[in-house]
């Protein structure tokens, strides 16, 4: 019986594979065969998609296993007139359709009797850009850019705004290929309405040398493109909102843009006391550090190369009042010969930070102490005040020349007073060790200038150019501090104690000028040659005072933590590199010599530092295209890591009195060196695609962190040179749809290790750190009606210690999100948001969970929809909390903050220019696959 059933079985499947239709053809044009053209079959009842191809290199394509029935067959490529024919599946008449040589013609401007219009692929692939079509993600009204990209696989947006595309951090989002305020992600995803975006592209972005000469010199910036849809990019839109809520909160923002023929215009605004931040914090964060010479601060040491994988709530800590206000402009002159962008962005901050920090520390085993707390309360208050200008002009003199021009500038007010309390204790005998209280207030001021001028020339040869690109830079802060600080030890019989009463006043001054000259030179068959040039020098002049204060006011200049000091590095790195083209692959070979001349001279020390170190630096990029949807990237490069000025000045700073720092001017350039490999592919047939990242870096000569501890737990944290530091990185994300649900899963796992070296105690220390985690992310629409939203990510950490492998650590951070929108009643929307996060620690036994629970409900009005009154209630479970997890170096860290708490806020908001898809409202926010729509005309 089994044997009869298996033989109908494949007699059954056999007429089953009978019953099915080949159709095969050749592409041309009248140039010869047409490859690469996409060929769509379509249900002729209602447009749907049936099958998707590419056609070869051959102008040749091929559709296998069609069904019986009556389809629609077309053709498109870019600058043709579309080709489409109706075709009837007969199998039983006509196993196989040859469709012979169809001849494609370039565009005219007259109508087809059958036009068909529909949604694009989700994904598509064109060589070094991934990008996404926005229509095929669903967002709900009135979203932002940024909810926008939480839908996109294989991106990634933390909840301070921070982006990361295929594991990388974002560092740059342009509109319409022109930057939008400068080089601020967030001003743009963060005040764009999403209903303005037809496309998402991401790409590495090279530099201007780069683009200009065809030679890989390997800088790039990973960046976002938003193109806009074509009828906002000739029309004014935006969306306006006001809101109030309980406990005196409030909110107001306004996006107004202005887009005509290639000319943009916008304007920002946005004033709340609800910790929502439109932008970033800019350079003013640097004064809330003890790097300003006496202000305090959180104490945020990073002590080696593995800065551990901290995962919080990415909630703006504390309380926090914004108040922005700004203006892009991009406009063309002289018929696009003459291009420019300019932008001024204000914005002020005023935080109340609250912070409670407990830091478990580890030594060797043969210090007298093995391992001992360190607990520290800290409240913060911190007002800034930060403007920033860019411009850009992009000018082509004539058909050969052309100059591009680039400055921005950054001016900042900044006040801080800080109250902290802290104390260790030895944990073996549970000993108070020491304590301190301190106050310390800093307020100063600080401008920062970048400038580069490239000029170009192209020669009658193709390929034959030359460029010289001109670049300054100047930094210039001032900042005055005091101390007040009273340290108690307790050792011997009778504790003692120290007070502290100073006066510090801390200047810097950083112009450094350069010069780089390219030269490129056909070689024939499609080989480069360049050979370039760099001269630059960095210059860095310091004065810090600091006064022993006594009770009458009279201050005294302290010798030991007052410093002058002065540097100059110059820079000399003559360079040659080698490029070919096929038409497969492009690979980019080079090398350069770099001579660094560090000059040093410590004033009050009377002390030189005069050295000088070489290096070679070879560099190669590797481009494979499988397909126009499969591509592989290669990359190693090479760079020298100078020590910062603040890791080479030979002067305590004592702003934490239990946390001391101090310098090194006797560091080394550390010698690092760079694989890394991307992988990409888009299945147009089946929507899926996929990304993979591997980069690898080995740094010989590492700078890294000499901690020392004395006997009353005080610790002095120094930079030394070290044999080597090594860090992996993996990222992998698999896009999938799930047509029949309506849906689409991502999954996206992530490794990274790490291994270095650090010295405790003058002892080295072997740390090595490997973290295992990744998202997964799931996505459902029931037509206009429902949306889902389902995310998981998971981040398991273990570090393990050489000096004592009893204090290996163990963390595992998790983070579930899940969002729901419902439309119901016509004009109606409600809204829930659950964040559910999860910190555990094995070793400490540390366990915390922080639900964040948001919902809302709107009602819509006005023409369009353009109104939207929402009620809504924030963080409904009132948890007023962050907190942050870090394992590094020698020490396991939980740190909280404090946060809002619960609140309810009634809002209005106004979209300016709202534009209905005609297909019906909110056609752009479908999901679930690709649906298409037949219009006769």
């Amino acid at each position: 019986m089994k044997k009869k059933y298996f033989a109908f079985l494949i007699l059954f499947s056999n007429i089953a594979l009978a019953q099915k239709v080949t159709i095969k053809g050749q592409l041309t044009d009248s140039l010869g065969t047409l490859p690469s053209a996409t060929i769509l079959l379509l249900q002729q009842k209602d447009s749907s998609l049936v099958q998707f191809g590419v056609s070869n290199a051959d102008g040749l394509f091929e559709i296998k296993n069609i069904s019986r029935g009556d389809y629609l067959f077309k053709v498109t490529f870019v600058g043709y007139t579309p080709h489409m024919i109706k075709i009837s599946a007969r199998p039983e008449e006509r196993p196989e359709i040859n469709l012979g040589q169809i001849l494609m013609r370039p565009k005219s401007k007259q109508l087809h009797e059958v036009v068909v219009k529909g949604e694009k692929d989700p994904v598509t692939v064109k060589r070094d850009t991934i990008e996404f079509n926005a229509s095929s993600f669903k967002v709900k009204v009135n979203a932002n850019v940024e909810d926008l990209l939480k839908k996109l696989p294989g991106v990634e947006v933390d909840n301070d705004g921070t982006i990361r595309a295929q594991g990388e951090q974002v560092q740059r989002v342009m509109v319409d290929g022109k930057e939008f305020f400068g080089q601020d992600p967030k001003l743009a995803t963060r005040n764009l309405p999403a209903d303005a975006v037809d496309k998402v592209q991401v790409f590495d972005k090279k530099s201007d040398q780069a683009i200009f000469s065809g030679i890989d010199d390997g800088q790039r910036q990973k960046s976002i493109n938003l193109e806009l849809k074509e009828e906002k990019r000739h029309a004014a839109f935006g969306n306006d909102m006001a809101g109030v809520g309980t406990d005196n909160r409030f909110q107001a923002k306004a996006s107004i843009n202005r887009f005509d023929k290639g000319n943009q215009l916008s304007f920002l605004g946005m004033g709340n006391n609800i910790n929502e931040q439109g932008f970033s914090f800019g350079d003013y964060a640097n004064f809330s550090g003890g790097g300003t010479g006496g202000g305090g601060g959180l104490i945020t040491v990073n002590t080696n190369n593995n800065t551990g994988v901290p995962l919080n709530t990415g909630r703006q800590n504390g309380i926090v009042t914004n108040w922005a206000g700004g203006v892009n402009t991009n406009r063309s002159y002289n018929n696009d010969k003459t291009k420019v962008n300019a932008s001024y962005f204000y914005n002020r901050l005023d935080q109340h930070l609250i912070t409670n920090l407990h830091r478990i520390n580890y030594l060797p085993n043969d210090s007298s102490t093995n391992t001992y707390n360190f607990d520290q309360y800290t409240v913060q208050k911190l007002i800034t005040d930060n403007h920033r200008g860019n411009v850009t002009v992009d000018h082509k003199i004539d058909s050969v020349n052309s100059l591009k021009f680039n400055a921005n500038v950054a001016y900042t007010l900044s006040d801080q007073n800080l109250l902290s309390t802290a104390k260790t204790m030895n944990v073996g005998n549970t000993t108070l060790q020491n304590e301190n209280q301190r106050n310390t207030t800093a307020n100063g001021n600080s401008m920062t200038l970048n400038s580069f001028l490239l000029l170009r020339h192209r020669f009658a040869k193709k390929g034959r150019t030359i460029s010289a690109n001109l670049s300054f830079a100047y930094t210039d802060s001032e900042t005055k501090g005091t101390l007040l600080s009273s340290t108690t030890t307790y050792e011997g019989i009778s504790p003692i104690t120290t007070p502290t009463n100073q006066k510090n006043f801390f200047n810097t001054t950083s112009p450094s000028y350069g010069v780089t000259l390219s030269y490129t030179e056909p070689l024939g068959g499609r080989k480069y040659l360049e050979v370039n040039y760099n001269f630059s020098t960095d210059i860095n002049n310091v004065d810090k005072e600091v006064y022993n204060m006594d009770n009458s006011g009279n201050g005294t200049l302290n010798q030991n933590l007052t410093n002058k000091y002065h540097s100059n590095y110059l820079y000399n790195r003559p360079g040659l590199n080698f490029r070919m083209n096929r038409e497969k692959f492009n690979l980019t070979v080079g090398t350069a010599l770099q001579e660094t001349h560090l000059y040093g001279n410590l004033v009050l020390k009377n002390e030189i530092i005069d050295r000088q170190f070489q290096a070679l630096l070879p560099v190669a990029h590797f481009n494979y295209d499988f397909t126009n949807f499969k591509r592989l990237r290669f990359d190693y490069t090479t760079n020298m890591q100078e020590p910062t000025l603040q890791q080479l000045q030979p002067i305590v700073d004592n702003s934490d009195p239990l946390n001391l720092s101090i310098g090194n001017p006797q560091l080394r350039p550390a010698y690092a060196h760079q694989i890394r490999s991307n992988f990409t592919f888009f299945d147009p047939a089946k929507f899926m695609n996929v990304f993979a990242l591997i980069s690898a870096n080995y740094t010989a000569n590492a700078i890294t962190s000499s901690q020392s501890v004395d006997s009353n737990l005080v610790r002095l944290t120094k930079p030394v040179n070290v044999k080597y530091s090594l860090n992996l990185n993996a990222n992998f994300n698999i896009g999938i749809p799930l047509k029949t649900l309506n849906s689409r899963f991502n999954l996206g796992p992530n490794y990274s290790g790490s291994s270095g070296i650090n010295l405790i105690n003058d002892i080295e220390n072997t740390i090595s750190q490997q973290t295992v985690g990744g998202t997964a992310r799931y996505n459902y629409s029931l037509g206009e009606i429902l949306m889902v939203d389902l995310s998981a990510n998971a981040s398991h950490q273990q570090t393990n210690y050489s000096f004592n492998t009893q204090q290996n650590q163990t963390y595992f951070n998790k983070t579930y999100t899940a969002e729901v929108n419902v439309n119901f009643m016509k004009n109606y929307a409600y809204n829930t948001e659950l964040d559910y996060f999860i910190y555990n620690s094995t070793t400490t036994d540390f366990h915390q969970t922080i639900p964040l629970w948001n919902m809302s409900v709107s009602r819509f009005m006005l023409k369009n929809k353009t109104g939207e009154l929402r009620l809504s209630v924030n963080n409904i479970l009132d948890y007023g909390i962050s907190v942050t997890q870090t394992a590094t170096s020698n020490y396991l860290q939980q740190q909280t903050n404090n946060n809002l708490g619960r609140f309810y806020m009634i809002s209005f908001t106004y979209a300016l220019n709202k534009q209905l898809n005609p297909m019906g409202a909110g056609d752009r926010r479908r999901g679930g696959g690709p649906r298409m729509m037949m219009i006769r005309q």
